[in-house]
């Protein structure tokens, strides 16, 4: 029986494993502020950039600048939610195992 990429991407087969890690956070923050029953004002912002980062991973090789690009939208919509910090923080530490995104450039 054929996996989903989905699957393949969070059990780490055929993929990076910092990618199945990242997907598995996203996932988390997801499902964390679908959640949060308080109405924040840039939600949408911060819901279509994990969507966005979602569906990059399933690529298998995401852009780095990308993702530090999400994660500043992230950040910066929803960063100051303490109830949503820890899991944002796993995003961020998740995104930083991918390096600084200059190599050869």
């Amino acid at each position: 029986m054929l996996r989903s990429v989905e699957e393949r991407c969070v059990t780490g087969a055929d993929s990076d494993p910092r990618v199945a890690r990242l997907h598995t956070v996203v996932s988390r923050l997801r499902r964390e502020l679908a959640a949060h029953p308080a109405e924040l004002s840039d939600r949408a912002i911060a819901e279509d950039e994990l969507a966005a980062l979602a569906a990059m991973l399933l690529s298998g090789s995401p852009d780095v600048l990308r993702l530090r690009r999400s994660l500043l939208l992230i950040a910066g919509a929803i960063g100051s939610v303490s109830a949503l910090a820890p899991a944002v923080g796993l995003v961020r530490e998740a995104v930083e195992t991918f390096g600084d995104g200059w190599a050869g450039i």
